[in-house]
């Protein structure tokens, strides 16, 4: 149980890192488009790659951010059988969810997504705008991005649920029984 735990913290804590460090760009999103409005309407400039800045940044934001958000049990979810079920009855629909429906769609991003980046990456593929950045490349890495760090809260995800299917309860609950959540 030692090791179960052990893994599941280090993935989990590679989720928590790394969605914290990206998080961050949603200040930066905020900042530069108040520039960008700024510029625009008091002094008439418009920078398209400054603009496309903050596309890049919600980009990003969105496709890196969506393991921690399944990490703090954020994740859109139908409660209306589920919230009434015993922990074990809800270890086994995310542990089941997590393989036959989760795990199945990464592996159809990721290998559709694959060849796609690598495409962008070879053609060193540019924005459309002609001011516009030249670094799409970069941005389509992000799909890729995006299942890893899903695959690795997946399987953390899977892990706890397994632990909880073991020891019957959830030894991470809050008192309100919000799996993941304990102070």
């Amino acid at each position: 149980m030692r090791l179960l735990d052990l893994s599941i913290a280090v993935l989990d804590g590679i989720t928590q890192l790394f969605g914290r460090a990206v998080s961050w760009l949603v200040l930066y999103m905020v900042l530069m488009t108040f520039a960008n409005v700024v510029a625009r309407y008091m002094y008439g400039y418009s920078n398209i790659a400054l603009i496309e800045t903050v596309l890049y940044a919600f980009a990003i934001v969105l496709t890196s951010t969506a393991a921690w958000t399944l990490q703090r049990n954020e994740h859109v979810r139908i409660d209306i059988f589920y919230g009434r079920r015993s922990p074990r009855i809800r270890a086994l629909t995310d542990l089941l969810g997590t393989i036959f429906l989760l795990a199945p769609i990464l592996w159809v991003v990721w290998t559709t997504g694959l060849p796609y980046v690598q495409r962008s990456w070879r053609l060193g593929e540019t924005s459309a705008e002609v001011a516009g950045l030249p670094y799409i490349y970069l941005l389509k890495t992000f799909i890729l991005v995006f299942v890893v760090t899903l695959g690795i809260q997946a399987l953390s995800f899977a892990l706890r649920n397994l632990r909880t299917l073991i020891l019957g309860h959830d030894p991470d609950a809050d008192p309100l029984g919000v799996p993941g959540t304990k102070a």
